[in-house]
């Protein structure tokens, strides 16, 4: 969106120090940074205002800065926390693209799935409107979610959200800014369990985006999960459930599955069905289809076409993708993050495909509660299911810690192999994906 140095200074009680200059869209990584875009300097692991020569360079328009770090020849907003600014400005854009959006503001959390469920919103949205935008990558934090509001386009008709938790209290404040009006919980797993005292812990979390909702909001709710069931009644307004079980509203049903996991399924509603190809590998992802066909129902979208625009979602990079190296050797990079149940759903694709070897070359998995139940619980599948466990740099899971290198040694390069990776973000387990593919 279009905002001025000034309209800043204004929305954040901030002092422009400079002339007043016009940007479209926001950056907080002078990496990506686009000519004309606002570029906030961030106070985290590193420190944004050492890139502000380069912003300058890159041709950002003005930076928002903290209070006292100015530079010259860029026009700057100081605030006393940059981070909060993006936030208040967040939601002033939410409040100015009201008009467009209408109802169709989405947020979306669970303990696994989200992204690719966004993306299956995404291209559901996009069948009917014209201006849809969503966030890219999993920028769904303090820092991703409003960036990716201020980067909506002036004339968005639909904006699709991702809200990530670590911790009680910020979903609440993510919706506060994005103020949803469609809430969808695709499930509560283990993933940042140790943070909130287990797994209640994480649903109770979880369930703060289905209480934020007013009571013209909708809970799209998956009605397989317990604990995402029972966040139902929170809900003010309207509540759309899916799932597999014959009480949901949005059921859909597996027909058949291929030797790369992609499932056909049939998508039922109000007394009418239909078929569809679900575009992402493992029965699991039969659920996220469900919750977009289910958001696309609740914003007017027939049900065929909901289903049919499900062909057109686009995949993201380490979201269990296939590549195969120059000898044949076939990968399947699932290598983004992990938890219990999402590991358990990849290993799942990986029984499913026909070869006379198959590895998963598995990282840590991080802020579970029970971690070495966890990890023992993924050993025991991976040798029930004659599975090959290579553990990267990590003896959680009973087998002797490999490094990068030890893991390429030991995998056969040939056809007639799979390999699985997948892990933690901690684990930087697409090492493994880059190191098999060059």
């Amino acid at each position: 969106m279009r905002i001025s140095a000034s309209e800043v200074a204004r929305i954040t009680n901030g002092r422009l120090v400079g002339a007043d200059a016009i940007a479209n869209g926001i950056s907080f990584d002078t990496r990506t940074l686009l000519s004309g875009q606002v570029f906030v300097a961030v106070l985290g692991e590193r420190d944004g205002h050492e890139h502000l020569v380069a912003a300058a360079e890159a041709g950002a328009a003005f930076a928002i800065v903290s209070t006292g770090r100015s530079v010259p020849h860029l026009p700057c907003v100081e605030t006393p926390d940059t981070v909060v600014a993006l936030g208040q400005i967040a939601n002033d854009c939410r409040v100015r693209l009201s008009s467009t959006l209408e109802n169709r503001v989405i947020g979306i959390t669970g303990s696994a799935g989200k992204t690719s469920t966004k993306n299956m919103v995404f291209a559901v949205l996009s069948s009917r409107w014209v201006f849809p935008h969503a966030a890219t990558a999993s920028l769904n934090n303090d820092i991703g979610l409003p960036a990716t509001i201020i980067n909506a386009p002036d004339n968005c008709d639909a904006l699709v959200l991702e809200m990530g938790m670590r911790g009680f209290g910020e979903i609440t404040r993510l919706c506060d800014i994005a103020q949803p009006m469609i809430s969808v919980v695709t499930n509560v797993g283990d993933a940042h369990s140790d943070r909130v005292n287990g797994i209640e812990g994480v649903a109770k979390a979880k369930s703060e985006i289905v209480a934020a909702l007013g009571v013209d909001g909708v809970a799209v709710v998956n009605a397989d999960d317990e604990r995402v069931k029972a966040m139902s009644l929170l809900a003010k307004g309207r509540v759309v459930t899916f799932g597999t079980s014959t009480d949901a509203d949005v059921r859909v049903d597996l027909i058949s599955t291929n030797d790369k996991g992609i499932v056909t399924a049939s998508f039922s509603y109000a007394g009418s069905s239909h078929v569809g190809v679900v575009p992402l590998p493992g029965a699991h992802m039969m659920l996220n289809a469900a919750a977009a066909v289910a958001v696309g129902i609740t914003c007017g979208v027939s049900l065929s076409n909901a289903v049919s625009a499900l062909e057109n979602t686009v995949s993201e990079t380490g979201r269990m993708q296939w590549h195969a190296s120059e000898t044949g050797l076939r990968v399947i990079d699932d290598s983004y993050n992990a938890n219990t149940s999402s590991m358990m759903a990849a290993l799942k694709v990986l029984t499913g495909v026909r070869a006379s070897q198959r590895i998963a070359v598995l990282g840590q998995m991080a802020e579970i509660a029970d971690a070495a139940e966890s990890h023992r619980s993924i050993a025991r599948f991976c040798l029930d299911n004659n599975i090959e466990l290579f553990a990267l740099e990590t003896d959680m899971y009973g087998t002797d810690a490999l490094s990068v290198e030890d893991v390429i040694r030991r995998v056969s390069d040939n056809a007639d192999t799979v390999v699985l990776v997948k892990g933690s973000r901690s684990a930087r387990t697409e090492r493994v994906v880059k190191a098999l593919l060059t």
